[in-house]
């Protein structure tokens, strides 16, 4: 049965979601689906980093290291973050970037993995994972004689062999929205010694992650997409405490310290996850993220993770419905799993190559440019000239947090318009931006 923008209204009229929109602020005229890339403004982030700025640090200066409790907040962070991805009290520190985190726990991971093992000499990862992960592995590999085997996701299970130290994987792929199964592929790779080291960057605060319950070893992931930190927001890191105190973390600064302010030449690391952090910390940034882990302090009383993973789903369920209604016979196809145990919180569609101005290309992203043009925001990721999932991408974010069913309706309605009219083609839509 066709849906109208009548029903997509009424969905949202009976949406429990609906009141957390309130607490963004969000430009009149666009719909925003690129959640997945940068989060959009907390309302309550202008003011609280206003107050840092103005009053924390312009008036009470170096006292709010302990008056304002600037001290311990990636800790008080990390807990308030945990629940969303099911890691426990003192589990989990924010702080640095997901690269740099990723470099403290991959390397972690492999000195456990090889003094158990040394015969162990390979990380094994996804082709289309995120490159940043992959340039790290590749780096460390360099660094210390090891191999990085990069495969495709049906793959791994045949890769998880008897000389793998760890397998580094993202819980959702960026390109695809794609969702592994954490707990299933984590046992297997238990069951061959392997360690497991987890991207969440597409996962937090999108769909429900349990990382014990998964028995994961590392994880990492950013603060700046669903959950809303600001762009650049500071990362996060987490151990699972039967690894925590095995190992320092390469990167030993004052602050992973057992005790900082005791100034001594030689490093001892904090017991637990405080080893984790490095140097001092970014209280600003750190104070706008607390920002939007609020909206998901909030969201508990209306369903918490359990209920924006019900919205999402029909979210993307609705937007693929409707595309494959309204805008067949233009070239696209789906690159997003329909399973819903498959499925992140994007929709990410491909262009037949060929399809592009003068045949050249697929006009993939100049058909983004056009929607943004037309307050439709969403973004492209290039293909590497490979099937399926290595096509060029037009990627849509879905955050329950903000995002509703009439914003669907009207995001599809432009897409339709957009190749209806051939407006891609417009040449201020094929010049290539610096950021796509």
């Amino acid at each position: 049965m066709t849906t109208t923008l009548q029903d997509c209204r009424a969905l949202d009229a009976q949406d429990p979601l609906a009141p957390l929109r309130a607490h963004f602020s969000l430009p009149a005229g666009v719909i925003y689906l690129d959640g997945n890339s940068l989060g959009v403004l907390p309302k309550a982030a202008a003011a609280r980093v206003a107050d840092v700025v103005a009053r924390e640090w312009g008036t009470d200066l170096i006292k709010s290291w302990n008056t304002a409790s600037w001290f311990d907040l990636p800790q008080r962070l990390g807990n308030q973050l945990a629940p969303l991805i099911g890691a426990g009290q003192d589990e989990v520190v924010c702080t640095d970037s997901t690269s740099i985190n990723l470099y403290k726990v991959l390397s972690a991971a492999l000195n456990i993995a090889r003094e158990d093992n040394p015969a162990r000499k390979r990380i094994v990862s996804e082709r289309s994972n995120f490159p940043t992960d992959l340039y790290i592995a590749e780096g460390l590999c360099k660094e210390r004689g090891l191999e990085l085997v990069l495969v495709e996701p049906e793959e791994i299970a045949a890769a998880l062999t008897s000389d793998v130290a760890v397998l580094m994987l993202t819980h959702v792929n960026y390109r695809t929205g794609a969702m592994h199964d954490m707990a299933a592929i984590t046992a297997a790779a238990h069951a061959q010694g392997i360690l497991c080291v987890w991207d969440l960057a597409h996962s937090a605060g999108a769909v429900p992650v349990d990382l014990n319950g998964a028995g994961a070893d590392f994880s990492i992931g950013c603060g700046y997409k669903y959950l809303n930190g600001g762009p650049g927001a500071p990362a996060f890191v987490w151990v699972n405490p039967r690894h925590t105190n095995r190992f320092w973390q390469p990167l030993s600064g004052w602050w992973g310290h057992a005790a900082p302010f005791a100034f001594t030449p030689d490093y001892t690391p904090a017991p637990g996850i405080t080893r984790y952090l490095c140097g001092t910390q970014p209280i600003i940034s750190l104070s706008a993220l607390q920002c939007g882990l609020d909206v998901f302090t909030a969201a508990e009383n209306l369903g918490g993770m359990a209920a924006l993973r019900t919205k999402s789903l029909a979210l993307t369920d609705l937007f693929i419905k409707l595309v494959e209604e309204r805008c067949a016979g233009y070239g696209l196809g789906l690159a997003t799993p329909r399973d819903h145990a498959q499925r992140g919180s994007q929709v990410c569609l491909t262009r037949d190559e060929g399809a592009g101005v003068n045949g050249q290309g697929s006009g993939a992203y100049a058909i983004v440019q056009a929607l943004i043009a037309r307050g439709v925001i969403g973004d492209f990721r290039k293909g590497d000239g490979g099937k399926g999932p290595h096509k060029d991408i037009l990627r849509f974010g879905f955050t329950p947090l903000y995002i509703g069913f009439e914003d669907v309706w009207n995001a599809v309605e432009h897409l339709r318009q957009v190749l209806e009219v051939a407006e891609w083609q417009r040449p201020e839509f094929n010049q290539t931006h610096a950021v796509t």
